[in-house]
């Protein structure tokens, strides 16, 4: 490789000293140019690569060159010519294998195929026999004989031509591309030029007019960088709403619109008395196992529960009471006392009927949609901390017809309006049951909460009037939101494994109202 500064020229590769050399005028200075000496890459086509931080800058887009001052021109230059391949040279030497053949033929007489053969390459006298016979310059038998004196070799002349620099037409350039003596050469290279701004040492320009600047008084001779006011900025990284959060907000207005209440849900800790005991659920019951329960270690314990309604709880956990015979065992204070995380938002439940005990009474429906733990194995439909859903209704002389009402009215609204009913049993409910949907996409029956009345031996206790009930339901956040968007294991919907992509590109999905 070579470069002539005088000549103003940048070579950027090739076999021909008359091709590859492009214009670079007005001079370029050989201290400037010298940046152009880096690195070359060859392969089938030659390439050229400006690395340097100012030949960069000769080679900047024209709308980037135009905002640096132009300090430098360049375009790109490519060509593209045909050259000889192996076969090609080796005709264009010797001729083609037409001529080869027809010179071989005696010009009185006859030879013999055989003969023949043995006078020329292989590769030569099959070629020539199809060429020579296609321009009807032989006679093809088992003696051949020419039908022709004479014969002019035109594919040598296309050859020396090309090999010359010569341009052909495309008739003859197709008629030899064919014939694979040809393949195409793509040349690439830059033309240089100074630009107006042109210096041998780059100036950097100034982004920002500073403090120290005015007070030095040097902001007069700075040079400025100019705006782009076409260049894009950073994208705006947005707030984006978790499916669960939406599925939330449109439970939540569901809830308000039927005129229900939120219940504060904050305390995630709660002790075993408001979690289990005040539900009538006893203490031998397997719920309470570690093994289903995230009991703390510090604190383990609670420091303050009502003591009375405490004494109410423990006489009717042991000997019954309010038409009820108990469980007959013997109820134990420190199994109370333990803290644990809630294993559901019916604990948030008991606490607001106590409040609502303790005033004069007046009737109240309340919901809460928040989290509670489990110490479950994790799947692909369980996890150890999931979301609750739960809704009750406090009046007086309430019925087993008005919680299926109530059952009806929600979930027509959630887009369920084929329910059926279920006898089932939870410690603190009676009658209980379990709450089906029809899913049309599934084409069968789904599970989608739990109902029942609490019980007496529940709300007795706490100092409710005699014949105040209530009615309650509740279900998992995770599974309506699943089903609404098209996902099939929980860990992908919530947890430390969420594609953070679904939070961002999440299809809108609405809860349908009949």
């Amino acid at each position: 490789m070579r470069r002539t500064y005088g000549s103003h020229l940048v070579h950027l590769g090739g076999t021909q000293k008359t091709r590859g050399w492009y214009s670079a005028s007005p001079t370029v200075s050989p201290a400037y140019c010298t940046s152009l000496t880096t690195k070359l890459t060859y392969g089938d086509s030659v390439a050229g690569t400006l690395e340097s931080h100012r030949a960069q800058q000769l080679t900047l887009p024209l709308e980037r060159r135009q905002r640096h001052g132009r300090r430098g021109d360049s375009r790109d230059i490519k060509r593209e010519t045909w050259v000889l391949t192996g076969e090609g040279k080796k005709y264009a030497a010797e001729g083609s294998p037409e001529v080869q053949l027809f010179l071989a033929v005696p010009a009185e007489g006859s030879i013999s195929k055989d003969e023949l053969q043995k006078k020329l390459d292989p590769a030569v006298f099959k070629i020539g026999c199809s060429q020579a016979g296609k321009n009807k310059w032989v006679e093809m038998g088992k003696q051949v004989s020419r039908k022709v004196q004479n014969v002019e070799d035109k594919v040598k002349d296309l050859l020396l031509q090309v090999q010359n620099g010569h341009a052909l037409s495309k008739e003859e350039i197709s008629s030899l591309k064919a014939r694979k003596l040809i393949v195409p050469q793509t040349w690439k290279g830059y033309s240089v030029r100074k630009g107006p701004n042109y210096a041998p040492k780059r100036k950097k320009a100034a982004t920002d007019l500073t403090r120290e600047n005015l007070q030095k008084g040097d902001w007069k001779e700075l040079e400025f960088k100019e705006y782009n006011f076409n260049a894009k900025g950073q994208p705006a990284e947005g707030g984006h709403l978790h499916p669960l959060l939406k599925v939330r907000k449109q439970l939540k207005d569901i809830f308000l619109q039927m005129g229900f209440e939120e219940m504060p849900t904050n305390n995630f800790v709660e002790s075993s008395f408001w979690n289990f005991d005040a539900l009538f659920q006893p203490q031998q019951h397997p719920a309470r196992d570690s093994h289903d329960t995230f009991f703390l270690e510090e604190p383990s314990t609670t420091r303050e529960l009502p003591e009375d309604y405490v004494e109410r709880v423990k006489r009717v956990h042991e000997s019954g009471g309010y038409g009820s015979r108990g469980y007959g065992y013997e109820w134990k204070r420190e199994e109370a006392n333990k803290n644990l995380l809630r294993t559901h938002t019916t604990a948030v439940s008991s606490r607001m009927l106590k409040a609502l005990a303790e005033k004069p009474f007046a009737p109240k429906k309340y919901f809460s949609i928040d989290r509670v733990f489990r110490n479950e194995a994790v799947d692909r439909t369980h996890l150890a901390e999931f979301h609750q859903i739960e809704g009750l209704v406090c009046d007086r002389g309430l019925t087993l017809g008005d919680l299926i009402g109530v059952l009806h009215d929600f979930f027509s609204r959630l887009g369920m309006s084929k329910l059926r009913f279920k006898p089932a049993y939870n410690p603190y409910t009676e009658p209980s049951m379990e709450i089906f949907s029809y899913h049309e996409g599934f084409g069968k029956w789904v599970e989608v909460g739990n109902s029942g009345m609490f019980r007496p031996e529940m709300l007795l206790p706490m100092g409710l009037p005699e014949d105040v009930h209530v009615i309650a339901w509740g279900l998992s956040l995770e599974r309506p939101t699943m089903i609404l968007y098209g996902i099939d294991n929980i860990r992908d919907l919530f947890g430390h494994k969420v594609d953070l992509g679904l939070i961002k590109r999440n299809p809108i999905c609405r809860l349908g109202i009949s």
